[in-house]
């Protein structure tokens, strides 16, 4: 490698992540990035060029015309003076660079960029630079933004948007550097201002998964086709081979090789069970063998797919004082406060016809023994033929005719519960509890018409209430039980988060999996994997 030293050129990584609505996110989207990172630009080059050179750059280098635009926009801030370059070489970060796009299959990244001999003629010795300063300037800056857009930005807004993924994107600007980075280049390796946290913890299980498959990953278990269950105590040939796998992932911490179902292995399975969607119990079930018969090469997939979903992500969202998320995969809410979860709980989800909206909105008020304004859709469907054979089918399900509508009237048996959680959105989709409670019990709980149903709804109201005196939890029970509606206005509103990633490192750093219930990650993985 040449010897060179180094320096920043023109970075900048700026963040959003507000909206209420998919008409305040698309508002948002189209809006300027958070001036609140603004660096101070490096002027420390005084080369200057003919800006004319770029449209030449371009000409002889087609492949790269989708960052002319940036490409521009930085030259102009820097007055049109090279950037990679000091009075002793090309900057130090120019190396980092290099070094980071030769290595892209680490951050799960497979493409290459379009010139890369061109690029390994700047550094490599053993490589004939044909390229001018000024080219290689040009290149470089190129370079840069070939690996911000790949590793950090991730897919367009445009493509992510049309895969129904309405959260609000993460903005970055290019033409702006941050200071912390000019200062210590190895900043960009693992920063949560810059990527979402969650990134770099399904990085570091990228790199242990590929591990376990350069080394063969885990042989399949025998199933037997006449099995209905291992149980504690059992013996057989396919407990052994459930131990090896199980050792693989961490799940059990040494492996004796024995072929009996014993406390140790008893653990280990419950760990696997909680890490991926399963209730957790002490047999062996057939699905559960068929799940850690699931290849290697599959969950680095399934990783891969969601540390893209990661680039997208504000690092902001983590920092929120207080927020509420539900991840649809993994059936589940939770409340954060000052980044830990004070409360969680079961939820269900829409099904995939009437599949919940991923987005972003402003939890504004909380409903206590709430009517249920019936959709169109169930009136046409249910409500009018009911009536047409039975002339008290509305008596009978304690419903009514109000100024054209229809409505459920409040009360236990009441579709949406004792409680529900309003955060205004164009889809109408909101939190409620529900009188069917057995439903939170199954693994699979996708059975909603797109609204969330909460399990523990009523302890969410006291978890967001606790700090307002006005609402005690003894106000709240009988609020709840009131027979008549009213509303409980936030003092302070609160975000609301609907995402959707089947691949999740959690606080105690265990990856967990959860089943796609929407084929999404089929859908990205095509774009990602089959990626020229």
């Amino acid at each position: 490698m040449k010897h060179l030293t180094f320096t920043l050129t023109a970075i900048m990584l700026a963040v959003l992540l507000s909206g209420t609505s998919c008409k305040l996110i698309k508002k948002k989207l189209a809006g300027k990035s958070d001036d609140r990172l603004r660096g101070v630009l490096n002027h420390r080059s005084n080369l200057p060029f003919d800006s004319n050179l770029v449209f030449k750059f371009y000409r002889t280098y087609p492949e790269l015309n989708k960052y002319r635009k940036d490409v521009e926009l930085v030259y102009r801030e820097h007055k049109y003076t090279q950037i990679w370059y000091d009075g002793k070489g090309i900057v130090e970060f120019g190396q980092t660079l290099y070094g980071k796009v030769k290595s892209l299959n680490v951050e799960g990244v497979s493409s290459k960029f379009p010139y890369q001999a061109k690029i390994d003629g700047i550094f490599d010795n053993d490589v004939e630079n044909t390229l001018s300063q000024t080219e290689t300037d040009l290149m470089m800056t190129n370079l840069y933004l070939f690996y911000a857009g790949k590793v950090i930005k991730g897919l367009d807004d445009t493509t992510t948007t049309a895969m129904g993924w309405l959260l609000p994107r993460k903005q970055v600007s290019y033409t702006v550097l941050l200071d912390s980075v000019i200062s210590d280049p190895g900043l960009i390796d693992r920063n949560d201002s810059i990527l979402f946290i969650q990134y770099y913890k399904l990085r570091d299980f990228l790199k242990r998964y590929r591990e376990i498959e350069k080394k063969g990953g885990w042989k399949p278990i025998d199933l037997d086709p006449k099995l209905k269950a291992y149980k504690p105590g059992d013996t057989a040939k396919a407990i052994k081979q459930i131990r090896e796998r199980l050792f693989l992932t961490g799940d059990i911490r040494q492996n004796n090789g024995s072929n009996k179902y014993d406390a140790e292995l008893e653990d280990a399975v419950r760990m696997f069970q909680q890490r991926n969607g399963f209730n957790p119990g002490k047999s062996i079930l057939p699905k559960l063998i068929n799940e850690m018969n699931i290849p290697v090469g599959d969950l680095i997939k399934k990783i891969i797919i969601n540390m893209e979903r990661c680039r997208w992500i504000s690092p902001e969202f983590a920092r929120a004082k207080a927020y509420i998320v539900v991840n649809i995969p993994s059936f589940k809410l939770n409340r954060v406060r000052n980044s830990k979860s004070e409360f969680e709980s079961p939820v269900v989800v829409g099904t995939n016809v009437t599949k919940t909206v991923i987005f972003s909105g402003m939890l504004t008020y909380i409903v206590f023994s709430p009517y249920w304004v019936l959709p169109k859709s169930i009136i046409d469907k249910e409500v009018k033929p009911g009536m047409a054979k039975n002339k008290n089918y509305l008596n009978n399900h304690n419903m009514e005719w109000k100024n054209g509508i229809v409505r459920q009237k409040p009360g236990k048996n009441n579709s949406l519960g004792l409680v529900k959680f309003i955060f205004p959105n164009a889809d109408d989709i909101y939190m409620h509890d529900t009188p069917a409670k057995s439903l939170f019990s199954k693994e699979s709980r996708a059975f909603s018409h797109g609204c969330i149903r909460v399990g523990k709804s009523r302890d969410l109201a006291v978890e967001i209430l606790k700090d307002d005196p006005a609402w005690s939890p003894e106000k709240i029970d009988a609020a709840i039980h009131a027979g008549k509606e009213s509303t409980c206005l936030l003092k302070n509103k609160m975000p609301v988060y609907i995402g959707y990633l089947t691949a999740w490192v959690n606080p105690q750093g265990v990856i967990n999996f959860y089943n796609d219930i929407y084929q999404l990650d089929e859908r990205l993985g095509e774009l990602l994997f089959d990626e020229k």
